[in-house]
């Protein structure tokens, strides 16, 4: 029985796998994107999330505590400077897979895994969110505030 086993080993011992998760966690800070097979980029997806989070709030502990996983500092200050202020109102889900297909040489499947706000062609280009208006009338202290102004203008032109 496996009951609490749910890390994936990726069949390494796990030194080389916790190096090989910070040098990919270390790329996709750097590029944004990187492309790697499905179950890595799952592994990917575990251990970079927690560290995004952390980012979130600049502090000296928080700083670090993603240093001991990630032993860059160059990716350390892009995290919190710039990726941290993209994602700094979003509760979570900062990474997503797109799966690509099968590699040509072993036929493993392959997939890209980006940080969700620096990709301009899911978000459209928008950099802010429009608040959705609604189907309901403007309400009358609204409307006589707007329409108040246009009428002093057109009085005050008539009269000169």
């Amino acid at each position: 029985m496996r009951h609490g086993k749910k890390i994936n080993h990726l069949s390494r011992k796990s030194a080389h796998r916790n190096s090989m998760l910070a040098n990919m966690a270390c790329s996709l800070i750097e590029h944004k994107r990187i492309n790697t097979t499905v179950a890595k980029a799952k592994a990917l997806k575990q251990f970079v999330e927690p560290l995004v989070t952390k980012s979130k709030e600049d502090t000296t502990h928080n700083r670090r505590i993603v240093f001991s996983y990630l032993k860059d500092k160059y990716a350390v200050t892009e995290l919190f400077r710039e990726v941290a202020a993209k994602v700094g109102d979003r509760p979570g889900g900062y990474t997503r897979i797109i799966k690509l297909g099968n590699r040509l040489g072993d036929n493993a499947d392959m997939a890209m895994i980006e940080l969700v706000d620096f990709n301009e062609l899911y978000n459209g280009g928008k950099k802010e969110v429009k608040k959705a208006s609604t189907r309901r009338g403007r309400s009358k202290k609204a409307e006589a505030t707007t329409e108040a102004p246009a009428t002093e203008t057109e009085t005050s032109s008539t009269e000169e």
